[in-house]
């Protein structure tokens, strides 16, 4: 199994990654999971990237790309895969393309999912954040407001600003103007396989496996 997972946040691409990466036994390869895996190694690029994030500065294209092949060629990743958050861009895609060529990879799929604005919207604004353990509450769903005690280790419960509204939906235009142009380019090699992200998570983990099989 060599998946790209698409979607915007908040829209269960995480989520599913784990479940996926658990049930097959293969290697959940996010954006920040190859980041810390460039650092920790000390690569060349690791140590590049690392210098422009601290200086608050944005990851280029290049950079991004070289560690994406570094962390692919590993054998770690012969059982397959799931690439989350990459790519990101059409020149990204395009160098995916290239190493996918170089690797002889071309069973893979690209599953986007698919989710209404303001649904993402509304479930990004009710997100609470545990400042002790990370672990993640909806206020809806749990009854729970910023400020309170977490249920399972008592720190305080506040809400990311990236998950305000106004933030969420300054995050949306962006992703939809970056990614509509990566997806079209899947869609044309016929890689894409749309999922609604406003099912339950077994169904959305179900339909995955079903439409990749």
């Amino acid at each position: 199994m060599r998946l790209i997972l698409f979607g915007p946040p908040g829209v269960g691409k995480g989520t599913q990654a784990k479940l996926l990466a658990e049930e097959f036994g293969i290697r959940h390869i996010s954006t920040g999971d190859m980041l810390r895996a460039a650092f920790a190694a000390g690569t060349t690029l690791g140590r590049k990237a690392k210098s422009l994030m601290d200086a608050g500065q944005l990851v280029p294209d290049d950079v991004m790309i070289g560690i994406v092949r570094e962390v692919l060629a590993s054998p770690d990743n012969k059982k397959g895969f799931i690439l989350d958050g990459f790519p990101r861009t059409l020149a990204q895609a395009k160098a995916l393309t290239k190493f996918f060529d170089e690797l002889k990879i071309t069973d893979y799929r690209v599953v986007n999912f698919e989710l209404d604005d303001d649904e993402i919207v509304r479930r990004l604004n009710n997100r609470l954040v545990c400042r002790k353990d990370g672990k993640i509450y909806n206020k809806e769903m749990d009854g729970l407001s910023p400020g309170n005690p977490c249920p399972a280790c008592g720190g305080e419960l506040y809400q990311r600003d990236d998950d305000l509204a106004e933030t969420v939906r300054k995050r949306l235009k962006v992703y939809h103007m970056t990614t509509a142009p990566v997806i079209e380019y899947y869609k044309a090699g016929g890689m894409v396989v749309n999922i609604d992200g406003n099912s339950s998570i077994d169904v959305v983990n179900r339909e995955i496996k079903m439409m990749v099989n």
